[in-house]
């Protein structure tokens, strides 16, 4: 539908406009043919502005005589984009290690060396490659593995008695953080990403064989009670060797005996009564001992009292004898020098101390005869009291 005005006069048609008020082109495209209008007022045409476009283009991509070819870069520019691509090419070879982990570089899948947590760089790809491991991650690995612990049989082993007994270990274990070997081999970070497919499963699988020969060797009650750190100790020892043996790179950490009962319940039932009569029996020895510690020493401390006792009544009775001695001897030198005198001292003090403590009484033969009349009063005073 064309754009016209209706707003001429007299309300005839007027001429057709266009959207922007100027006069329609004629078929041929306007004076000369060159499809510019003829007004100074009219806006600048599209093809006008696509032609100054592709003039831009020109000055900045020279092309060849043909119009119709497509642009050709000159030296200098072909220089800049090289050196552009070089420069991100370059850039592709850094790679950042975290402080939890180790870098291997490889070139061309040949192992190079290993890189130390930090900022580093290898030659880009295809030429060189890093790969990052984590060193300090505890990883852990279960016997029976954890897709056989559905079969019963799986954690049964033969004891060095000829017993069953059920055995469940967890190993833990991690990459050697070692960053250079010191046997001339491959570093163990290296050694771990080369050298073995499946560490998980082949940690497993040496863990079970270790404890296997190590319960072999022992027997039953020795596993279930008091060996369990010797099971523990000797299984991580293996479990090591066989592991430096084929270069896998892996540190044992620890190995936990988590079970190691008999293989049906009711059996379970009867060495767990065993185990308690064994624990009831250290019991009962060691009260025996403390008892044994209380009552020995204080019988050899009564002993010793009763020794000491001894020991001063000797010395009291000998020191008595010996203080009779000397008074006899000198009582005997004063007899020699006046017998009546001491003679008669000797009687009374004899007598005084024989009489002395007895209840007497004295009458003097001049007193009378016959009937001598006595009134005990000293004798009634006692009686009242």
């Amino acid at each position: 539908m064309p754009w016209q005005d209706n707003s001429g006069k007299g309300g005839g048609r007027g001429p057709v406009r266009g959207p922007w008020g100027q006069q329609p082109r004629p078929p041929g495209g306007g004076e000369g043919g060159n499809g510019r209008g003829s007004g100074g007022g009219e806006p600048p045409d599209l093809e006008e502005l696509l032609k100054a476009s592709r003039q831009r283009l020109k000055r900045a991509f020279p092309r060849g005589g043909g119009g119709g070819k497509a642009p050709e870069f000159n030296r200098k520019t072909i220089l800049m984009a090289a050196a552009g691509v070089a420069f991100v090419w370059a850039l592709s070879g850094f790679y950042q290690v975290n402080p939890a982990e180790l870098g291997v570089v490889t070139t061309f899948g040949k192992f190079e060396r290993v890189t130390s947590p930090g900022l580093h760089w290898h030659a880009p790809y295809p030429f060189q490659n890093a790969r990052k491991e984590t060193v300090t991650e505890f990883r852990e690995s279960l016997v029976p593995i954890t897709s056989q612990r559905g079969d019963r049989s799986a954690g049964l082993m033969l004891t060095g008695d000829k017993n069953i007994v059920d055995v469940g270990i967890k190993v833990q274990w991690r990459i050697k953080p070692d960053i250079l070997s010191t046997d001339g081999s491959l570093p163990p970070v290296a050694q771990f990403m080369f050298t073995i497919d499946d560490p998980a499963n082949l940690v497993s699988a040496l863990a079970e064989s270790a404890v296997r020969e190590v319960v072999g060797r022992n027997e039953l009650d020795f596993v279930q009670t008091e060996g369990r750190a010797v099971v523990m100790d000797d299984t991580k020892a293996l479990v090591q060797q066989s592991l430096d043996e084929q270069g896998a790179g892996i540190e044992i950490v620890s190995v936990n005996l988590e079970k190691a009962d008999p293989p049906t319940e009711e059996v379970n039932q009867a060495f767990l009564d065993v185990i308690a009569a064994s624990q009831d029996r250290e019991q009962f020895i060691n009260r025996a001992r403390e008892y044994a510690n209380k009552v020995v020493p204080e019988a050899r401390g009564q002993a010793q009292k009763i020794l000491e006792d001894a020991r001063a009544y000797q010395a009291q009775v000998t020191a008595d004898a010996r203080g009779q001695a000397s008074r006899f001897d000198a009582i005997l030198g004063e007899y020699r020098k006046a017998p009546e005198v001491t003679r008669q001292r000797m009687y009374l003090e004899t007598a005084e101390r024989v009489l002395g403590p007895m209840n007497k009484i004295i009458i003097d033969e001049d007193a009378g005869s016959g009937v001598v009349p006595y009134l005990p009063l000293n004798e009634l005073k006692k009686g009242d009291q």
